[in-house]
């Protein structure tokens, strides 16, 4: 019989910041895979709260538990095409969370581009559980900005920094 040969996936994503949904992603493809890179893309195109560094450290953060139950993870930022990120990690999966049917347009096409630019790296999506399927960090810091509870969403190490970022933005602002 062959050796096992260690599968890479690569879940990209800005994590801005990290939610419950990110996580709850990050421990399930852990299981399909042998080691999992979680990719923080720098995309200044959307304007992030934290800048790279900040978002990778709390990545890490976040992630602690998982790693100390055995998982082989590694956070990583990256401003490169996906595909060539990919390439750099030896990655031969991609991992894509969906929580409902309004991601699947958008990550459908995506899979698609990546597969013609290489069909070797395979698209997997994973569907976010019942109990996450409406988190997205962009609502998650609409609320958290408006004064609401985000305990539900996010982590309370995020959900500290988070009330630090938005003192420090109306501190500004006066």
């Amino acid at each position: 019989m062959p050796a096992h040969t260690p599968m890479t996936a690569v879940y990209p994503g800005t994590f801005d910041p990290i939610t419950f949904g990110h996580l709850d992603i990050i421990t399930r493809a852990t299981r399909l895979c042998d080691r999992l890179v979680v990719a923080v893309a720098r995309n200044a195109g959307k304007s992030p709260m934290f800048s790279t560094g900040e978002r990778v450290e709390l990545v890490r953060a976040e992630i602690e538990p998982l790693i100390a139950q055995g998982a082989d993870i590694e956070v990583r930022a990256f401003d490169s095409l996906l595909m060539h990120f990919c390439h750099d990690v030896g990655a031969s999966i991609i991992v894509r969370g969906l929580r409902a049917v309004s991601d699947f347009e958008y990550e459908f096409q995506m899979a698609g581009m990546n597969a013609k630019i290489d069909p070797s790296i395979e698209t997997v999506f994973l569907m976010a559980s019942d109990r996450n399927q409406f988190i997205s960090s962009r609502f998650v810091k609409e609320i958290g900005r408006l004064g609401g509870g985000i305990e539900k969403f996010v982590s309370a190490r995020v959900a500290e920094r988070l009330a630090h970022r938005f003192s420090r933005e109306n501190d500004a602002a006066e």
